[in-house]
């Protein structure tokens, strides 16, 4: 009784917490808009104080409800019967229930307005009862399934409008390296687009699954910018369902099981985020799973294949996949596991490793008919070469280990972010194990164990090195190997645990949190940027000191005179030498800036990386054509000599940056004009430089 006491206290506390929170929120924006009562606007002091009487009587019902369940029985019969009569409009009212806050939040600009913690848990919270008690049944108000189904449609549906966030048609670069990585995805397909001898070499910073996942977009032959980007954003959405679709095929033939499985795989692997190619291949070893060997085995080696091809630290991610899939999913007989299981995990797993480490080796030797001896053995004994490889790649950066720990980079820190990330499914995972709802034998327990301790270590060593440590997209093996596990817990007992059972309370409120972790952050970053024109009314509303930090577009007129001052002073420079477009590749893609040839080097993501690296070999020539004036125009994020510590975000990379690109170049060349709005600067010969070595990395 003590317990259940203090249960209800701590859900009236944490409901008061949340709706003072909302309502202080509401007042910083409504206070300091005009002057009829206080700095109250006369419109705005009374929606506020609409929102307080709201606040006021959500908690007395609620509250009440928590204090004494059923105070409120003849409400809510007569709301069931209204609910159960419209039960053919339920739908439609769901449907409308997820698009309210995400187009409330993103698409109007009030979501530059409320960008407050509280007020936007009000309003996930009042969806998610609504949506809730729309989709319960019968005499209950609001039921188990229903409001998971809930909280699960309504994470989704922020996690897609977020992966949706870019689509526009603004030229400019949305991010550090947004505009050129499109150029990345146009090369395979749409390398026509440029000024470039069909012969030519063109090296692009990305491995081929990327760049064709990113540019098969390009196949069509009038896609715009917008178009890319919509493409870009569905990348980050479709092939997390590709792995549902593929669970479903295999193991579960429950639509609406499935369904939720799929925006549940969606949602987690989302926290990465995960970058599509490994996506697909974590697709095709679902799908693989229980397949007749005949068919399994090309399969995964072209999973192996295709997932080395994308990133070689991916090589041997789908045979161990397939393995623990194989092995933990197989049912035991007298707690042992039979020899065909056995037989399937070594079959597959070989084949698996042959299609992600030896494959891409010897494909090469068969296009080459005189290969000498000594290099064919090189290849096909590379084992030593490529564990070289994989830790020279690791040791040619350095390691900033702190990255694992709350810093300015990742404000919590790889390891406690990755933690917050899964653990809720690891405590569900751990609780149907103890409670022998999912039975495992010793081998299929070391098959879960080992394969996501090491996919875990490899993600915290890559993370920690400088350029990374950003976010949890690095954990990717580990965090499809805990969705695969989760996956396995589902078939071998979780589902009529979960969906059935009753179960502690503790226990509801992990699986709870489940859901509202990887929505979290999507939530909190639902915005438009498209409200330049009505910038001084929100820096009213939100009371920032200037219209620049409400991070809006710039409108079509800066735009404009951006594009047709670059235009010009391209056209005016090309006639005298190369035009460099270190940044913003993308106005040579989509035609924004014409009339020009490319200049496929010095790109800035390459730059960056062997700046990361410290490489002297590779700036060489760079710094000789700097000094040969060999550019008349170069086209760059505006560049800065500044120094900056690990106590800024990204200090050691500005630094490196700073060190082997901004200093060396800003010798050389001066500033022509920038454009702060578009983040441009044009850069033009310095007459005046006549010996930059001081400035030169030693």
């Amino acid at each position: 009784m003590k317990r259940i006491q203090i249960e209800k206290i701590i859900l009236i506390a944490v409901l008061a917490r949340i709706l003072f929170g909302a309502s202080a929120e509401f007042y910083d924006v409504a206070w300091g808009t005009g002057v009829a009562v206080g700095l109250f606007s006369a419109k705005w002091f009374l929606l506020f104080c609409a929102f307080v009487l709201f606040c006021l009587f959500l908690y007395a019902i609620v509250g009440g409800e928590i204090l004494q369940r059923g105070r409120f029985v003849k409400v809510e019969q007569n709301l069931n019967k209204l609910r159960n009569a419209l039960r053919g409009w339920n739908v439609l009212l769901a449907a409308a229930l997820l698009i309210f806050p995400v187009y409330f939040l993103q698409r109007a600009m009030w979501g530059v307005v409320f960008h407050g913690t509280y007020f936007r848990l009000l309003l996930w919270a009042l969806t998610v009862a609504l949506l809730s008690f729309i989709l319960s049944r019968g005499e209950s108000f609001i039921q188990w399934k229903p409001l998971l189904a809930a909280l699960l449609l309504a994470s989704s549906a922020f996690v897609v409008a977020v992966s949706l966030q870019n689509v526009t048609d603004y030229p400019f670069s949305l991010g550090w390296s947004e505009g050129n990585r499109i150029w990345d995805y146009s090369m395979m397909f749409g390398r026509e687009r440029y000024l470039l001898d069909a012969d030519q070499d063109v090296y692009v910073l990305l491995d081929a699954g990327r760049q064709f996942v990113g540019g098969v977009a390009f196949l069509l032959p009038n896609l715009s910018l917008a178009g890319e980007r919509l493409w870009v954003g569905l990348t980050l959405i479709l092939p997390y369902f590709f792995i549902g679709l593929a669970a479903y095929i295999v193991a579960e033939k429950d639509l609406r099981v499935w369904a939720a499985l799929t925006l549940w795989i969606f949602i987690f692997l989302r926290q990465g985020p995960i970058h599509p190619p490994l996506i697909l291949a974590a697709a095709l070893t679902i799908f693989i799973w229980r397949k007749p060997l005949w068919l399994a085995v090309p399969l995964i080696i072209y999973a192996g294949y295709f997932a080395q091809a994308s990133r070689f630290t991916w090589m041997f991610a789908p045979a161990i996949w397939i393995g623990t899939l194989e092995l933990v999913g197989a049912p035991l007989s007298s707690g042992r596991l039979n020899r065909q299981t056995w037989t399937r995990v070594f079959a597959l797993g070989f084949s698996g490793l042959f299609g992600g480490f030896l494959l891409p080796k010897i494909l090469p030797l068969l296009h080459i008919s005189n290969l000498a001896v000594a290099d064919v053995s090189e290849q096909l004994t590379g084992a030593g070469a490529t564990v070289g490889f994989v830790s020279d790649a690791v040791a040619d950066q350095p390691l900033l280990w702190y990255r694992l720990l709350p810093n300015s980079t990742y404000g919590a820190g790889i390891l406690l972010g990755a933690l917050v990330a899964v653990l809720p499914t690891l405590l569900l995972l751990l609780w149907l194990v103890a409670s022998k709802k999912w039975a495992l034998n010793v081998w299929q327990k070391l098959a879960i164990a080992a394969p996501l301790s090491a996919f875990l270590a490899v993600g915290l060593i890559v993370s920690a090195k400088i350029g990374g440590g950003g976010d949890l997209h690095n954990l990717d093996m580990f965090l499809i190997g805990v969705a695969f596990v989760a996956l396995l817990a589902w078939r071998g007992g979780g589902k009529d645990a979960i969906l059935q059972n009753p179960m502690p309370t503790w226990i509801r409120l992990t699986l709870i949190l489940s859901l509202i972790i990887p929505a979290f952050t999507p939530l909190m970053q639902l915005r438009s940027h498209d409200f330049g024109d009505q910038a001084e009314a929100l820096k009213t509303l939100t009371d920032v000191k200037s219209v620049k930090e409400l991070d809006m577009l710039p409108d079509s007129e800066t735009i404009h005179a951006a594009l047709s001052g670059i235009q010009e002073e391209v056209d005016r420079a090309k006639t005298s030498g190369d035009v460099l477009f270190i940044d913003q590749r993308q106005l040579l893609t989509f035609g924004y800036i014409q009339g020009v040839t490319l200049v496929p080097e010095y790109e800035k993501k390459m730059l960056m990386n062997e700046a990361l690296s410290g490489r002297a070999s590779y700036f060489a020539p760079f710094y000789q054509d700097l000094a040969a004036r060999r550019f008349s125009l170069i086209v760059s994020e505006p560049l800065k000599i500044v120094s900056k510590d690990s106590s800024y975000q990204f200090g050691e990379e500005n630094n490196a940056w700073v060190t082997w690109v901004s200093a060396p170049v800003l010798c050389y060349y001066q500033e022509l004009q920038t454009y702060n709005e578009v983040n441009v600067m044009l850069l033009v010969p310095n007459p005046n430089a006549d010996d930059c070595s001081q400035v030169l990395p030693h």
